[in-house]
């Protein structure tokens, strides 16, 4: 070995003993001719020293050493001189007094600094992700990634499942999302695409008996990018045979709670509230709410009727939040604004005072609507009353907004506080405006509830599947959900959404064909790992927590793809590019 320890590792036990460390220079300091070398690897840090009255060819070597040299230090282990001793640093007891030196290699003035304390620009960071990823709490974030996967795999593997890797070239099937297409040289004009999740695979998987799957699964989908989505991301995905819903939950739940413990440190007892997705909505204005803080959704419809306010009378839905805040005027006429700009076309407000309310619109409110408007929202005061009045999804839209943006000003969402919770009974059907059809609200391989199968041919809108998402602080985590088993009830399914039996034969008929051999009932769920993990560790950009991301336009700054292929491989692949160059 080039090295007997790490940088990270020696302490006052190793004084005397000869060693061998390597690593990056992080800093040089000259300190009347005797030269200070702080050693970095992804261990820590380890001081060498370089004394010309103990080796003058050595320190010689070391006046010429800059930062992010690669350097490997052979000498012996000391005690820092008195008053030197470094109490924050875990190595700051001892020193290494160099024999000899390698200089491995040399390196360029870097252009961002190898320092936690300071942060280069997302682009820089990007292009010289080799350098950022030096960085001691860059390391830490993909060590933390590395634990979470074995805790993943350890807890599953405890529980009787087993890993089974899914093909990454797949035939294209509806997912949701664009595919990622790959040609085929072999079968020429033909394409692959790859995986926008392993759904179908892990359905066939259970049809062949294995009852208990799971994988990191590797899913790429051409979508517009965000900061909790990127083209490639890691899933933790896992079926299971001869279960119903809330077995499927309980192992998840148990799952998430060992890895919040093991990134966290902290234990989670309680068990994860249930919110129906008509409760969800009703209550947080969102299928995916943020618990962290109240601020609920009341609905006043009925109080306001007896007003004398038209654009609330004649409203099919209005509804308020409380914030307990005593804003000012300008800050109501902001919010105002930004209410408008997400698809409101007002926001109404009132301000309680200690003789009632306080606000523009007050004069259309009786002293007694007034008072029931007071019991209805137990608004005290100081608090700030925002109203929406409009249909019931913009109203929900907006005051769901709204409330978390008001919970943002307010300074109200502490990172670190996790709150989890599980929505059920989604619609099985949603109505596409845009092509004047009913199309699948998750996917079409969802369990319909029994008691709603009645509904899928006449009464679409009535129908709830077997379904169920994982929700932290405002974050789908995963969506799941009992899948079909029934060859006649899938083309029930299909045939509701417009898909006709001949597409559905081309599309996945190996699922259709499979299912006439015996399908057991299961279910399943698709889990994003690296938005747990990154929210885990108080990011909500899952890119802190991905070794290479890509940029918003699906770029890799480092090596530059996407990038150009020759005309060779394009013949090759019988592909012609219409593309013009700029």
């Amino acid at each position: 070995m080039l090295r007997t320890h790490t940088c990270g590792e020696l302490s006052a036990r190793d004084i005397g003993k000869k060693v061998k460390v390597a690593g990056w220079v992080q800093t040089r300091r000259d300190h009347g001719g005797v030269i200070f070398i702080d050693l970095r690897d992804r261990y820590g840090l380890s001081q060498v020293v370089f004394d010309p009255s103990h080796n003058k060819e050595v320190h010689s070597s070391a006046e010429h050493i800059g930062r992010e040299f690669v350097l490997i230090c052979e000498g012996k282990v000391r005690h820092r001189p008195k008053g030197m001793v470094n109490k924050n640093l875990k190595t700051g007891e001892v020193e290494v007094l160099v024999d000899r030196l390698e200089i491995v290699t040399k390196a360029n003035v870097p252009p961002i600094e190898i320092e936690d304390s300071v942060e280069a620009n997302e682009e820089t960071r990007l292009k010289y992700r080799y350098l950022d990823l030096r960085r001691p709490k860059v390391q830490n974030f993909l060590i933390m990634r590395h634990n979470a996967a074995q805790a993943v795999r350890a807890y599953l593997n405890k529980h009787g499942f087993i890993e089974i890797e899914t093909p990454i070239l797949v035939k294209s099937t509806p997912e949701g999302a664009r595919d990622y297409v790959v040609p085929s040289r072999v079968n020429p004009g033909k394409f692959y695409a790859l995986p926008q999740s392993p759904q179908l695979y892990k359905q066939i998987l259970m049809i062949a008996g294995f009852d208990r799957y799971y994988q990191l699964a590797r899913c790429l989908r051409d979508e517009d990018l965000r900061q909790d989505r990127q083209p490639e991301h890691t899933q933790i995905d896992l079926e299971m045979s001869f279960v119903e819903q809330n077995d499927v939950m309980e192992l998840v739940e148990g799952c998430c709670k060992h890895l919040l413990q093991v990134i966290t440190g902290k234990r989670e007892a309680k068990k994860f509230p249930v919110l129906s997705y008509h409760e969800a909505i009703s209550k947080y204005g969102s299928d995916k709410p943020d618990l962290r803080f109240g601020m609920e959704l009341i609905d006043v419809t009925e109080v306001i009727k007896k007003s004398d306010f038209k654009v609330f009378t004649v409203a099919e839905q209005v509804k308020c939040i409380v914030a307990e805040n005593d804003f000012s005027r300008n800050e109501i006429d902001d919010l105002i604004n930004w209410a408008k700009k997400n698809g409101a076309k007002g926001l109404a407000w009132m301000k309680v005072a200690s003789s009632g309310f306080e606000s523009s619109i007050v004069k259309f409110f009786g002293k007694d609507v007034q008072k029931l408007l007071l019991q209805k929202t137990k608004a005290k005061k100081g608090s700030v009353l925002f109203f929406v009045a409009d249909k019931p999804k913009v109203v929900a839209e907006v005051l769901g907004k709204l409330r978390v943006e008001i919970a943002n000003r307010l300074k109200l969402l502490n990172q670190f506080d996790f709150k989890f919770c599980w929505i059920t009974d989604f619609p099985l059907f949603e109505w596409d405006e845009e092509n004047g059809k009913w199309t699948y609200s998750h996917h079409p391989f969802v369990m319909p509830k029994e008691e709603h199968i009645k509904f899928i041919d006449n009464q679409p809108e009535k129908a709830q599947g077997q379904l169920y998402d994982l929700v932290l602080n405002g974050t789908e985590l995963g969506t799941g959900s009992i899948r079909i088993n029934n060859p006649e009830l899938q083309e029930k399914v299909l045939n509701k959404i417009g898909v006709s039996r001949e597409q559905a034969k081309n599309k996945f008929g190996f699922l259709l064909d499979a299912y006439k051999y015996g399908a057991p009932v299961h279910g399943g769920i698709g889990w994003g790992f690296d938005r747990t993990v990154a929210l885990m560790l108080g990011f909500n950009d899952i890119r802190e927590v991905i070794a290479f991301p890509k940029n918003k336009k699906a770029e890799c700054l480092m090596d530059g793809s996407p990038s150009d292929i020759d005309e060779k491989q394009l013949r090759e692949l019988h592909i012609k590019s219409d593309v013009i160059k700029k």
